[in-house]
C-alpha cells in the first residue's frame, strides 16, 4: 500500500495538462478583432489566461458594458470551438502520468477557467474519460482565484484542504489554492515563470509533468 502524500490532486488544464497556449491567445486576439477592439500586446493575453471568459473580457475590455462582454464570450468560443485552428493536444506523456497517478491511489480533480462545453469535448478527444473523480469549470462555478471552484471539487471529493494539493501554471491557481486553504505545485513549462508561482505560494515547482510522480515521492515539506 502506497503511503500517498495527498489524497486529492487537482490539476488546472490549459497550460499545465494541455499545450493550448498559443490557440488560446489566437482566439483571443480573433475575438477582439471581430469586434473591431484593439489587439494588446501578447503579454497582456497571456496575463489573462485561466480566468473564466467573462472575467477576461472585463480584463481586456475595461471599459465594456454587457453587451461587449457577452458579444466577446461569443466570439471566442467560437473561435476555440470551431476547426479553424489545429487542435490543441495534452503535453507529451500527460495521459500516461495521468492514468499511473490513478492507478497508485490518488483522487483526480480538475479546476479550469474553461467552458464546460469546451472541456468535455477535450477529455473525450483526450482519452481521459474516467480519469477524474470531479471537474469545475469557470462557467458553472465562480472564476479563479475565488476559492468556490476549489471548495467545490474537495466537497464533492470528500477531501479536506490539508489533503489537497492543486497543479497549475499561473498565479491565479496559486492564489485559488491559498484561498482554499491548500497547497498548490507550480509547473513551469506553462504560460508563466517558476519565480512567479513561487512569489504567489507554490511550495515548489516541476519543469516536466511527468515529474510529478517522483516529486509526490519525495514532497517538499510544508
Amino acid at each position: 500500500m502506497i503511503n500517498l502524500p495527498y489524497k486529492l490532486l487537482v490539476f488546472d488544464w490549459d497550460g499545465t495538462l494541455m499545450d493550448s497556449e498559443a490557440r488560446i491567445v489566437s482566439c483571443l486576439a480573433m475575438s477582439l478583432q471581430d469586434m473591431g477592439r484593439p489587439v494588446p500586446p501578447r503579454q497582456a493575453l497571456l496575463n489573462v489566461i485561466g480566468l473564466g471568459l467573462p472575467e477576461v473580457a472585463h480584463a481586456l475590455l475595461p471599459h465594456g458594458d454587457v453587451d461587449g462582454v457577452r458579444q466577446f464570450v461569443d466570439r471566442y468560443r467560437y473561435h476555440f470551438l470551431s476547426d479553424h485552428y489545429e487542435p490543441a493536444n495534452l503535453f507529451p506523456g500527460a495521459l500516461d502520468t495521468l492514468r499511473q497517478l490513478d492507478g497508485q491511489g490518488f483522487l483526480l480533480g480538475v479546476a479550469t477557467g474553461k467552458g464546460r462545453r469546451g472541456l468535455d469535448e477535450i477529455l473525450e478527444r483526450a482519452e481521459c474519460q474516467g480519469i477524474f473523480a470531479v471537474t469545475r469549470c469557470a462557467d458553472e462555478t465562480a472564476s479563479k482565484p475565488n476559492p468556490r471552484m476549489l471548495m467545490e471539487v474537495m466537497d464533492v471529493a470528500g477531501v479536506g484542504p490539508a489533503d489537497t494539493l492543486m497543479i497549475g501554471d499561473t498565479v491565479f491557481d496559486m492564489q485559488l489554492a491559498r484561498n482554499a486553504g491548500t497547497r498548490a505545485l507550480g509547473v513551469s513549462y506553462g504560460v508563466q515563470p517558476a519565480e512567479r508561482l513561487l512569489a504567489e505560494g507554490a511550495i515548489d515547482c516541476i519543469d516536466e509533468i511527468g515529474a510529478i510522480v517522483s516529486w509526490l515521492a519525495n514532497p517538499v515539506a510544508p
